[in-house]
């Protein structure tokens, strides 16, 4: 590492010897195989919201229940947040490979069941069970990613898996376009089989984990486990409902966040006691493990700018047909993975934190640039600032997850990642609630009549165009202009709460 970087580790990291040797010092690289299982682990969780997204109208025509067709989204997006924690404690009290394994094997039951759903309900429960397989190949994916790497090399191997969420984005809508149009629905789902199975197959035969010391392994946390998994469920179910089934100051989402609340109470209880929490203390009381955990869940607020409000604003503002207004927002997507594999030039030598502050710092200029953009305008305005968007936030999140994986050993990385992967979802859920609040009071005030977001699809007409292509074009800067907020928040973070030089340890600690 550069000298921006300081070598040794907290007082309560693990000591060395867990685990006999660094499995990517003693072994090389590991298998092709097991990179491939990696990436089509990945690749299954990457895929699915895209696909998923552009099948809507033909699964609600076939099962009806369009009031409750979001949920599912929000359910499967529920069920991954709220087990993020809880698998990555287990991987490290268990090892990686059982929950891998466990969870490819979730996900393809979820995928089959949800290929022979029967109603909305019945489809509704089994995408949850696809989430809860998906919060394991989540957070594992990515932990095993920092094990089987050394140091110098992880740039690489994050930079494939953020090219597995880049052309995911692109293709993802096209093939689900493709197999509703032209198969069934139901091939979204059951499509998933191949890649889960060979992927469960890969991991199995050909991940192999270091011996653990014995006695290592503490009883599983299942009291903390379900008090952790209630919190978080009763909190997202608030912010996903509240102000669409609910107005927020009503009597149910005060009860809802009232008992969040308590359950939030109940969990710092109950992890107090416990011998090997899910959710340890020491995840917030690091300075560099709170600092990232707060600027990724800024991440994951500001995100729901561009990828929920550029599609509407590039086909109501622009008058762009869905593929290509979903290509203006997929530019992002171009510029992202490049960055971050370029990254590591960048942090070796003036750190992870002044680098991870580079880039949210360009980003913030970035989102408030889409503010000032013209009206009407033309696509390539917007294109030229998703990509450049991109580019930022490539500088941005890379070497803040390497970073923290790099301070912690082999016993805390799986719920080091699990922790800063489950503040960017809940920061999502927030950026979710928060935004469309935000665009909905716009409409509703530029708009005669009260239209709402909700009601955008009838406002459409040509003779409302104009004033709804105004309206929308206000209504997502307002949501530019908090994400930009969100930005300069994270970047304060950085600069006043993250150590300078991230306390990375030796290489022989971090195993």
């Amino acid at each position: 590492m550069g000298a921006q970087e300081s070598t040794g580790g907290h007082p309560g990291d693990a000591a060395a010897g867990d685990i006999p040797a660094d499995p990517a010092a003693a072994a090389g690289r590991p298998p092709a195989s097991v990179v491939a299982a990696l990436m089509l682990a990945m690749a299954l969780v990457a895929l699915d919201a895209s696909v998923v997204a552009t099948a809507v109208p033909q699964i609600v025509g076939d099962l009806g229940g369009f009031s409750v067709f979001s949920w599912l989204f929000a359910g499967y997006l529920l069920a991954i947040t709220v087990t993020l924690p809880v698998y990555g404690r287990l991987s490290d009290t268990h090892g990686r490979k059982p929950v891998l394994l466990f969870g490819t094997a979730l996900f393809l039951a979820g995928s089959l069941l949800c290929g022979v759903a029967w109603d909305m309900a019945s489809l509704i429960a089994f995408r949850i069970v696809q989430g809860l397989g998906g919060g394991a190949l989540q957070g594992t994916v990515q932990t095993l990613a920092a094990d089987l790497y050394p140091l110098k090399d992880r740039p690489r191997i994050q930079a494939r898996m953020s090219s597995v969420w880049a052309a995911s984005a692109l293709a993802g809508p096209a093939l689900g376009g493709l197999l509703a149009g032209y198969a069934d629905w139901r091939w979204i789902f059951l499509a998933n089989l191949p890649p889960a199975g060979l992927a469960l197959w890969l991991a199995a035969r050909h991940l192999a984990e270091p011996a653990r010391a014995p006695g290592r392994r503490a009883p599983v946390d299942w009291a903390g486990a379900l008090t952790i998994a209630a919190c978080g469920s009763v909190l997202l179910f608030a912010l996903v409902q509240g102000g669409v089934a609910w107005p927020w100051l009503s009597w149910p989402s005060l009860a809802l966040l009232a008992a969040g609340a308590a359950l939030a109470a109940a969990v710092v209880a109950v992890e107090r006691r416990a011998a090997d929490p899910i959710l340890p203390g020491w995840v917030w009381r690091r300075r560099t493990l709170a600092a990232v955990n707060l600027a990724l869940g800024a991440l994951g607020l500001l995100m729901v700018a561009p990828t929920a409000f550029v599609p509407t604003y590039a086909q109501t503002v622009l008058g762009l047909d869905p593929v290509t207004a979903g290509l203006v927002m997929s530019a992002m997507t171009l510029s992202w993975p490049l960055s971050a594999a370029l990254s590591q030039h960048v942090y070796r030598r003036i750190g992870f934190r002044d680098t991870a502050a580079l880039g949210i710092a360009a980003a913030a200029l970035a989102l408030f640039t889409f503010t000032l953009l013209p009206y009407p305008g033309s696509p390539w305005q917007p294109v030229l600032v998703m990509l450049a968007l991109g580019a930022a936030l490539g500088l941005f999140q890379l070497p803040l997850i390497v970073g923290v994986q790099s301070t912690v050993g082999w016993a805390e990385r799986g719920t080091t990642t699990a922790s800063v992967l489950f503040c960017r979802q809940v920061g999502q859920s927030l950026g979710a609630a928060l935004f469309g609040a935000v665009a909905n009071a716009t409409l509703t005030t530029r708009l005669t009549g009260g239209h709402t977001l909700e009601a955008l699809p009838e406002a459409m007409e040509a003779e409302a165009a104009e004033p709804v292509r105004q309206a929308v074009a206000a209504a997502v800067d307002h949501v530019f202009l908090g994400a930009t907020a969100a930005a300069v928040a994270a970047l304060a973070v950085l600069l006043f709460l993250a150590p300078r030089r991230f306390p990375v340890l030796p290489d022989h600690q971090l195993s």
